[in-house]
């Protein structure tokens, strides 16, 4: 199976001196949104995607706990990543939902791990894949929990 550039990339940056620093910034500049967490792709493979941001001053909410939009933006980018890693580029890949429970206070950083139970098979017609994400503090605690559902589709030819 081929690779889409996105994952081309990170495969030939992630293992260089300050590849997944680089690999965080051209994504960031792709989709400038993701940026406002300052996310760092710490690990991706087909499946499986982890992403952390650390507490700034610009996620807090009123009481200066990690904002739940902040970590909702967090959980996107976990959930985008692995779809670039595991969507062929025959296909395309849409958000279409997410539905989230917020479980305890975001005292401090965040990770999001984006990881499916099993690879789908991509084959003709369009399908629903649902990404469960957790995101939890420095102490591995869970924050966040959800899931996120991307609609898959083959490419037209």
């Amino acid at each position: 199976m081929s690779e889409t550039p996105t994952f081309a990339m990170w495969q030939k940056l992630a293992a260089k001196p300050g590849g997944k620093r680089l690999f965080s910034a051209a994504m960031c500049l792709r989709v400038p949104y993701f940026g406002t967490v300052l996310p760092t792709v710490r690990e991706l493979r087909p499946g499986h995607c982890e992403v952390s941001a650390p507490k700034w001053w610009g996620v807090h909410n009123h009481i200066r706990t990690f904002h739940a939009i902040a970590a909702c933006n967090l959980a996107e980018i976990a959930m985008g990543m692995l779809a670039e890693a595991t969507v062929p580029p025959t296909h395309r890949w849409l958000p279409k939902g997410m539905n989230v429970e917020y479980v305890a206070k975001a005292e401090t950083g965040l990770r999001a791990v984006a990881s499916l139970p099993e690879l789908p098979e991509f084959g003709d017609e369009g399908f629903e894949l649902p990404v469960p994400v957790t995101i939890s503090d420095r102490r591995g605690k869970p924050v966040v929990t959800g899931t996120i559902t991307i609609w898959v589709t083959p490419k037209r030819r």
